[in-house]
């Protein structure tokens, strides 16, 4: 799943060890805001070497690939938002080219042909509208 907006807020880096196995263990959570009529704001993290691989600034434009997870704890349910990779969004408009027009893929490019002057003064039958 991918998520676009603006990045908001760093929380804390989290460190510790794990109980069972221990080994050291970290996780940093983002608050992300989305764009729209209704902006949301939507908290997401990452753990151990992911934090390393994203490079997130407060202000800037981000596209956040995420995996959704819930899990059940004591009857109720909590979701995470895990980021795996997260690209920026240019926030220049992009350029168009004025040296030739676009053309769509498989459509032949269109001619225009004279128009004709409906006031024109000739003979021809066929000028009537009905």
């Amino acid at each position: 799943m991918e998520l676009e907006g603006t990045l908001v807020q760093i929380l804390p880096l989290q460190e510790g060890v794990s109980k069972q196995s221990g080994n050291p263990w970290k996780k940093q959570q983002w608050i992300l805001e989305t764009d729209g009529q209704y902006p949301r704001r939507v908290m997401f993290q990452a753990f151990n070497a992911r934090i390393d691989n994203l490079h997130l600034e407060i202000g800037k434009r981000y596209v956040i690939s995420l995996d959704a997870e819930s899990r059940e704890f004591n009857g109720r349910w909590y979701t995470d938002l895990s980021a795996y990779a997260a690209r920026p969004v240019d926030s220049a408009p992009a350029q168009v080219s004025q040296a030739a027009p676009a053309q769509s893929f498989g459509a032949a490019p269109m001619q225009t042909a004279p128009a004709a002057d409906p006031f024109a003064s000739g003979d021809s039958a066929d000028d009537l509208p009905f």
